[in-house]
């Protein structure tokens, strides 16, 4: 196994996203769907990503990627086009001491974004630490037409008797 499967609790946490368009929009939506503050640096931020950031607390500093931003950060997600850039976030963030993760280049991440069914509260993640990307879509595909939707509202109705179950069980 060369990741640890973990649930980080990003909730009010400042996060960062290096890159502006369609795949920067794709991770800062999970993140901010956990609760995470966004922050966006990029040339150019698309306009939904924009408002996004904004509604999760966070700003957008449309300009190249400086070592500063990533003062204060929790999470650093590197998706720009540029390889070079990618590169050099990682190895700031890594010098840092800041989890980072670079899309689509395991090499360079410290932590990674699995395949996700969201039933929440049950969440269910998939990953193949990068090896294979489309077999862990499909594995996600089939665990989603397998695990109902209603499991959500399940573990909502189950929290309400936690206690007493966990009182009247000796030895949970």
């Amino acid at each position: 196994m060369d990741y640890l499967p973990l649930f980080c609790d990003l909730r009010a946490r400042p996060t960062l996203v290096v890159g502006g368009g369609e795949v920067a929009l794709r991770k800062a939506r999970l993140l901010a769907r956990c609760g995470a503050i966004v922050h966006v640096v990029a040339p150019a931020v698309d306009d939904e990503l924009r408002a996004l950031v904004r509604d999760s607390g966070g700003a957008c500093s449309q300009r190249p990627f400086a070592p500063s931003d990533l003062q204060g950060m929790r999470l650093v997600v590197a998706a720009t086009d540029d390889a070079a850039v990618n590169r050099a976030v990682a190895q700031q963030c890594r010098a840092g001491g800041i989890d980072v993760n670079v899309v689509d280049q395991p090499q360079l991440c410290s932590v990674i974004f699995p395949a996700i069914v969201d039933r929440d509260p049950i969440t269910i993640a998939v990953s193949s630490g990068g090896r294979a990307p489309v077999l862990t879509r499909n594995l996600r595909a089939l665990i989603e037409s397998t695990v109902p939707v209603t499991y959500g509202r399940l573990a909502h109705f189950a929290e309400r008797f936690r206690q007493r179950v966990s009182a009247s069980v000796e030895d949970a």
